[in-house]
């Protein structure tokens, strides 16, 4: 048996999420129906993170094991055959049998796109979240610095959820602005149930001028999921990559 790394790239828009659910479209059994007709047998695959509805990643990262006597490259080209047009399978790596996709993360990045003008942006409808009112960007860089560090993030954590500990290290949270779209980037050791999503609603009240900067803050200390402002749309969401600290073993390419 081989144990592959997998990084994804998908559009989101039309799927229910990353994890198995009967009766709808998702990546992870999309995937695997793929992998299935490769291997002619079922696979499992075991993804980084469960990407909500209508969330897009850049680079997520999924493993799976085989005794399909396939190369990387085999792999790689045989898998893009099979996924439909909005999924791409950017790399296959054969990893030590330790790895695990989600237990061995080390931190992952996010980034949130707002769109801020006036006008409609037909082009980016799908990818970004429209707001057309003018947006306090200083407000809200202030805003977002003061959540890093280590702390309970319960206040951004949306139930139902089977998590029992709250506490994220988040090392990175900042803004940058290309012309009208500002770009919201998130890097932590791990994320809570819609966490980053709630974060950006609750930075974007402040950008409206609805909360202060520094009510950051008290709704960090109040560890409760009402402190904070609403959950932003999944569409403007994205897994930018997943980091670990494994060596690779040599695998024929």
């Amino acid at each position: 048996m081989t144990t592959f790394k997998l990084v994804l790239e998908y559009d989101g828009t039309q799927y229910a999420g990353w994890q198995r659910q009967p009766n709808v479209p998702t990546i992870q059994a999309t995937v695997e129906e793929a992998l299935a007709a490769i291997a002619q047998t079922k696979l499992t695959l075991v993804g980084a993170g469960r990407t909500d509805a209508g969330v897009h990643a850049l680079g997520q990262v999924a493993s799976f094991r085989t005794e399909r006597g396939l190369s990387q490259r085999e792999w790689l080209r045989a898998l893009n055959a099979h996924l439909p047009p909005d999924i791409s399978a950017l790399s296959v790596e054969a990893v030590p049998d330790t790895f695990h996709a989600r237990y061995s993360a080390k931190g992952k990045l996010y980034e949130y796109h707002l769109m801020n003008r006036s006008e409609r942006a037909p082009l980016l409808r799908a990818w970004s979240w429209m707001l057309y009112k003018p947006l306090d960007y200083a407000a809200m860089t202030e805003a977002a610095a003061t959540l890093t560090g280590t702390h309970d993030f319960s206040s951004f954590e949306t139930a139902p959820t089977d998590n029992d500990n709250p506490q994220c290290s988040l090392q990175q949270a900042d803004l940058r602005r290309h012309g009208d779209l500002i770009i919201l980037s998130f890097y932590a050791d791990r994320f809570l149930k819609q966490m980053v999503r709630a974060m950006v609603g609750t930075l974007v009240e402040v950008g409206q001028g609805k909360r202060a900067s520094a009510d950051m803050r008290h709704v960090l200390a109040a560890h409760t999921r009402a402190a904070a402002g609403r959950t932003a749309p999944a569409h403007g969401l994205y897994l930018v990559r997943v980091d670990y600290g494994e060596t690779t073993i040599p695998h024929p390419t």
